[in-house]
């Protein structure tokens, strides 16, 4: 057995055990998430503690997490071409936790905003060599199912970060939140180093025949000397393909700009629902047993159950969505590959409608339950789109193909899209406060274009978003209002980028199969 191993024998991985390295690659994953996404849970507490506008929210949960986020991934996929996959994940999981619970120490908005920073220079160890990781454990025709399954931790961390986030920062602190929340990734980077193998580049793929048990150690073949023009290289020709090739720039452009308008929204959800339905106080006195005997009874929410009702809401869409989309789309492709991109495409085109109505709606009941629909369509964009990018390049560059898209991906739509509703959420409500009454939304945004804005500035008048202390009761009810509708309104316009998103799925599928067909010619397996 030995010497087969030496004339490039691959391991046998069983079911089981693939099973487990999937499921700590969703924790970790998870808890990427978590710590990534907890802001927007807790961000209304933020915001009233720090006297932060929504524009400065948007960018602690999107720019400054989402800046060396970017920018170090490319260099860390290199590393993950080259060296032990595994240990970069551990290491990576380490440092996002202990930047994530210094969070809680930050008293000001530049302290909190550079660590930030640095949770963001963490989590840039994690998708690339897991995308890679995930590649050599399950074959092609599992690839996008196997992905989805990973994706799986975006709805997961999101929905655990929700409830335990808002849970944490009613009954202690946001600070407490924060650092509670980083602390489990010390044992989950320490599992995946002691239980998780590094298998041999390129193992899952149709040429490569299994020939030995799971337990016996493999030397993979060396990976090319280093040299600066060949990384330059190596990168062009990802480039290359992820850029140049009509149906997968499109599936690019789509996934990025659902992204923007997805990270946008998410971001002021939960405070959305505490400033159209919050408790002022902070202490909704009701119970859910309270809500269960009279649902119909208009009850004020506070962060704890802010935090349910949209952790739990959007978890449960979103994760069936994510898990589906992989399962129907690797179905549906084997009566054509386009399903991997229409799949997408019909997916966000049903979930706009829904989700803008579920934000018109005059009680948090009403909306809760009809965001509990839009998700499951929504999101079974996520493993398609990866599943395609990581079959379109050959295995030593696969690290680089998630990177490369991650890149562009988060630096557009992670850096900008919080940032961009918030800037949208402050326009609004500067104008809602100097144009008080009923406005219909396109209304007021050709007025706001054609520089009608007003002149009362609603940051000076409202710091945080609320009355000063002593203000007239006419003032503060102002504040509120301008504030409620205004964060309808940016979301609004954050969701309608699925339509946008929708139509390049669409252009996508169209030259998927040949391309695909190539990709598989080129690695010299079978069509």
């Amino acid at each position: 057995m030995a010497a087969a191993l030496e004339a490039g024998g691959k391991p046998v991985y069983s079911d089981s055990y693939k099973g487990v390295v999937l499921g700590l690659l969703v924790t970790a994953y998870t808890l990427n998430f978590i710590d990534r996404t907890i802001i927007a849970t807790i961000g209304q507490a933020i915001k009233d503690d720090l006297k932060i506008t929504d524009t400065q929210l948007g960018l602690l949960g999107g720019l400054y997490f989402a800046l060396l986020y970017t920018l170090l991934g490319i260099p860390i996929a290199r590393l993950a071409e080259r060296f032990n996959r595994v240990s970069i994940i551990s290491a990576a999981i380490l440092i996002w936790s202990g930047f994530t619970a210094l969070c809680g120490t930050a008293t000001s908005f530049a302290q909190l905003a550079a660590y930030r920073f640095g949770v963001g220079f963490g989590e840039a160890g994690l998708s690339p060599p897991a995308h890679s990781l995930l590649s050599d454990y399950f074959e092609p025709k599992k690839r996008a199912t196997a992905l989805s399954v990973y994706s799986f931790g975006i709805p997961l961390g999101t929905m655990i970060g929700a409830v335990a986030g808002g849970w944490l920062a009613q009954n202690f602190s946001w600070r407490i939140a924060f650092m509670i929340v980083g602390a489990p990734g010390i044992l989950i980077a320490i599992a995946m180093k002691l239980l998780i193998k590094e298998p041999p580049r390129g193992h899952s793929e149709p040429d490569q025949a299994p020939a030995s048990p799971e337990d016996v150690a493999v030397v993979a073949p060396a990976a090319p000397p280093f040299s600066f023009f060949g990384e330059l290289k190596e990168l062009a020709s990802v480039a290359g393909t992820l850029f140049g090739k009509w149906p997968v720039v499109n599936m690019v452009l789509g996934v990025t700009i659902a992204s923007f308008g997805s990270y946008g929204a998410g971001q002021f959800v939960p405070p959305y629902f505490a400033r159209a339905f919050g408790d002022p106080s902070g202490h909704a006195s009701w119970t859910w047993l309270h809500f269960l005997a009279d649902p119909n009874h208009p009850y004020l929410l506070d962060l704890a159950k802010i935090g349910m009702i949209t952790g739990i809401v959007g978890g449960i869409s979103s994760g069936i969505g994510t898990l589906l989309g992989g399962v129907i789309t690797d179905r549906m492709s084997k009566r054509s590959p386009r399903w991997y991109s229409l799949t997408p495409a019909i997916g966000l085109a049903i979930a706009t409608p829904i989700y803008i109505a579920a934000y018109l709606q005059p009680s948090w009941q009403t909306a809760a339950l009809i965001l509990l629909i839009p998700g499951i369509f929504h999101y079974t964009y996520l493993g398609p789109t990866f599943g395609v990018v990581q079959n379109m390049v050959p295995t030593r560059r696969r690290a680089t193909a998630t990177a490369l898209l991650f890149f562009f991906l988060n630096l557009i739509a992670l850096g900008g899209g919080p940032p961009f509703t918030g800037w949208v959420i402050d326009h609004f409500a500067q104008f809602n406060f100097n144009h008080p009454g009923g406005h219909g939304m396109l209304a007021s945004i050709s007025a706001m274009l054609g520089g009608d804005g007003g002149t009362i500035s609603f940051a000076t008048a409202c710091p945080g978003g609320k009355a000063p202390v002593g203000a007239a009761l006419e003032v503060v009810d102002h504040c509120k209002a301008s504030l409620k509708a205004a964060t309808q309104s940016g979301i609004i316009v954050s969701v309608c980028f699925y339509l946008w998103a929708a139509f390049h799925y669409l252009l996508g599928s169209f030259g998927l199969a040949k391309a695909l067909s190539k990709a598989r010619t080129d690695r010299g397996e079978a069509a």
